[in-house]
Parts: structure tokens; C-alpha cells; sequence
């Protein structure tokens, strides 16, 4: 494996990205959602502005867990398929490439862009936080923007595995979508349903640790276990267990979800 040629090609991804206002479009879109979040979020009090960081960043948490694994899922499902039936996947791999490189430099410039759409799209939030509430206020929204950008990263490689997986273009796109509808509208519901249905015993640790299946979870205990107040608005300072409530440890478990399905794809591509 040669860093040149992964860094080749996700250079060419990026610019791909660019050339075609993809990264533009989203950081405008984030601006826009957040901006409009964080100053009439309050409206409804009779406040208008930023009121703290603890209600910016819960407003941002629900937010973020709907739009960024959708635009994940839609930026990756087609980088193996789309070449496949566009009949450019066999030209690729007569290079001197191997295709563990081509994964990685697709994934790569992928990641690239949707990192810096996202980092762009929160970045004037960041700005007006910091000039409201200085540091202390910026330490726990930067922490939201990283976790936000790891959230991104672990539904990248999800599509990405779609994508090896996926024999046609349209089957990949259609199972992004169901992807993107289990992990964010249907997993919690089965959870809940379980636990109304199970025992009390059921509904204790065990429900807590299967969150961990689910990486917009993981996403949703690293930001409200991050502040206290938080703990208390979104009431799961009894469901979860304190060993969860650790930020390095929900980062370790975010990390595996950005690793393992990269593994599983590369192993099958090849």
C-alpha cells in the first residue's frame, strides 16, 4: 500500500466534490439551520439570541442526528457502484493501484469533503458563541462540532459499504435510505417498544449498552452526558449507566463504527 496513490485519488474525490458546489451547498445549509437555531430557538420564552450553550447545543443534537447520516449516506452509496456501472471500476483497477487504495483514497476524499462542509456550516456559530461566552462556551460547542464530524465519518463508511455490497446503483441509493431510516427513526422505537414490553431489569443497563448499537445514539449520549444540565433536560441520568458517561469512551465506540464497517468493505472488495 502506497500513501501516494491513496492521496492521489482522494485528492481527486475533493476536488470532484468542489468543482461540483457539493461542500458549498451543505455548509449553507448547516449555516443556515444553525444560525436560525441558535438566535429564534428561544422564541417561544419571548428571548431572541443565543440563551446558553446547554439549549444550543440540545437544539443542534436533534438537528445533526437527522441531516448529517442522511448526507453521509447520499454523498458515499455510490463511489464503488457508480464506478462499476459506469464502466470506469475496471479501467481504475488496471492502474498500478490495489484496491485497498482505491477504498481508502475514496473514503478519504469523501471524508474530506463532508468534514469541511460540516466544520464550514458550524463555524459562524462558533464565532458568535465565542464572542458571547468566550472560552468556557466554546470548549463544549467545539466538542459538538468534533462529535458531529465523527457522527458523519461512521455513516461515510456505512454507504461506503453499501457500495461494495450493492451489485446496481439504484438497490445501493435504496438501502441508504432504509439505513438511514432504522438508525434514526425506527431503532429508538424498537428499544422503547422492548423496554414497555420487557421487565424492569430489561429496561435498566442492558437497554443503555444496546444504545451503543446505534451510532446516532452514541452521537446523542456524548453531547448530553457532556454538560450537566443537559443530563437533566433530556432526563437519562437513571437510564444511563455512569460507566457510558465518559466522552472518551462513547469517542472509542464512535471510532469503531468508522473502523469496522471500513474492514468489512474492504474485505469484501477485495
Amino acid at each position: 500500500m502506497e500513501l501516494q496513490q491513496i492521496l492521489t485519488l482522494a485528492g481527486k474525490e475533493f476536488r470532484d466534490r468542489m468543482r461540483n458546489r457539493w461542500v458549498l451547498a451543505v455548509a449553507l445549509v448547516f449555516t443556515a439551520f444553525s444560525l436560525s437555531i441558535t438566535y429564534f430557538g428561544g422564541a417561544s420564552s419571548g428571548q431572541l439570541g443565543p440563551r446558553s450553550i446547554e439549549f444550543i447545543i440540545a437544539s443542534l443534537v436533534s438537528l445533526v442526528i437527522y441531516l448529517i447520516p442522511l448526507i453521509a449516506l447520499l454523498l458515499g452509496f455510490d463511489a464503488i457502484v457508480g464506478e462499476r456501472e459506469r464502466g470506469s471500476l475496471d479501467l481504475l483497477l488496471a492502474l498500478p493501484i490495489t484496491r485497498l487504495e482505491l477504498l481508502l483514497g475514496k473514503y478519504l476524499g469523501l471524508a474530506a469533503a463532508l468534514t469541511l462542509s460540516t466544520l464550514g456550516g458550524f463555524a459562524l456559530v462558533a464565532a458568535l458563541l465565542f464572542r458571547q461566552f468566550g472560552w468556557a462556551g466554546l470548549y463544549h460547542y467545539l466538542g459538538f462540532m468534533l462529535s458531529s464530524t465523527l457522527l458523519g465519518l461512521a455513516f461515510l463508511s456505512l454507504a461506503l459499504l453499501l457500495s461494495v455490497l450493492s451489485r446496481e446503483r439504484t438497490r445501493a441509493s435504496g438501502l441508504a435510505i432504509a439505513l438511514w431510516f432504522f438508525f434514526v427513526l425506527v431503532f429508538d422505537l424498537l428499544l422503547l417498544g422492548a423496554l414497555v414490553a420487557g421487565s424492569a431489569e430489561f429496561g435498566g443497563e442492558a437497554l443503555a449498552y444496546l444504545l451503543l448499537l446505534n451510532p446516532a445514539d452514541v452521537f446523542r449520549i456524548l453531547n448530553i452526558f457532556s454538560l450537566d444540565d443537559m443530563r437533566t433536560l433530556y432526563g437519562l441520568t437513571s437510564i444511563v449507566p455512569p460507566a457510558l458517561a465518559k466522552p472518551g469512551l462513547m469517542a472509542l465506540v464512535m471510532g469503531a463504527w468508522i473502523l469496522v464497517p471500513l474492514l468489512i468493505a474492504r474485505w469484501r472488495f477485495k
